[in-house]
């Protein structure tokens, strides 16, 4: 069930889930399809990408959602117990019980493993993606082979490893239970059968997921509908203003696409 706050124009609604956790997030009526954004890792549903595409989506007239995952932000959990698959649940829950109709996953970082994994869980309800530097098969590809020996061992023996985080003073809680979710859920060894309208917008000096992520991503999926924009110096969070508005005018060709 959803219940509302009253306290303030901006205070978030929040979806009780089956297993009693409240996820918090901001919805807006308006056509479909509908657009989610989905936030990167140790991020949140108010970062600056996520409030320059609610506007764009308030002013164009379509619905608009934005969440924060379990463990982060405003939502209940701890970040040390979540997995991509209980984020990409989170997900699932907020396309059943939140969002209307055709959807548009906009899915930053972390969030672009997530939109992955969702739109395979509800393909019907899919009518495009768009990658914001997405990161899928991070916790395998990147943190496995980032890891010392010594922090490896430290996963182990306790269970977690603490990393230095670029973005923020908190650091990165890096658990053994994302590490072992992570490989259960990769996406880039195999065909992904998707064959919705696909956008992929990644920096050529991203110092944390590389290009060449959106080269394999492209070429997994199924989809023939693919485009990669490549922007030359472009860092990991796109967050410039003209990188917002590269991302809102992404949307509304992808958005004038699937309406006509």
């Amino acid at each position: 069930m959803t219940t509302e706050i009253p306290t303030g124009k901006n205070a978030p609604s929040f979806l009780t889930q089956q297993n009693g956790d409240k996820i918090a997030y901001h919805y807006t009526e308006g056509r479909t399809p509908g657009v989610i954004f989905l936030h990167g890792l140790m991020s949140d549903m108010d970062g600056g990408k996520a409030l320059a595409v609610e506007e764009f989506c308030k002013k164009r007239g379509n619905a608009f959602l934005r969440f924060d995952c379990q463990g982060h932000g405003l939502s209940d959990g701890a970040f040390k117990d979540g997995t991509i698959e209980r984020w990409s649940n989170d997900t699932v829950d907020m396309l059943d019980q939140v969002a209307k109709g055709p959807q548009i996953l906009i899915g930053s970082s972390m969030g672009g493993w997530n939109m992955i994994l969702s739109a395979l869980k509800r393909p019907d309800r899919i009518a495009g993606l768009i990658g914001v530097a997405a990161a899928p098969d991070f916790t395998e590809d990147l943190m496995m082979e980032d890891l010392t020996a010594d922090q490896h061992k430290l996963v182990q023996e306790q269970g977690y490893v603490e990393i230095p985080c670029d973005y923020g003073d908190e650091p990165y809680v890096i658990s053994k239970v994302l590490l072992e979710n992570g490989r259960e859920n990769l996406v880039l060894r195999k065909p992904i059968p998707l064959d919705v309208p696909v956008r992929l917008l990644h920096g050529k000096k991203d110092d944390d997921v590389p290009w060449q992520t959106a080269l394999r991503l492209e070429q997994m999926l199924t989809s023939d509908d693919v485009e990669i924009t490549f922007i030359k110096n472009g860092d990991h969070r796109l967050s410039e203003e003209h990188d917002l508005d590269r991302l809102t005018r992404t949307l509304d060709a992808l958005l004038k696409q699937i309406e006509n």
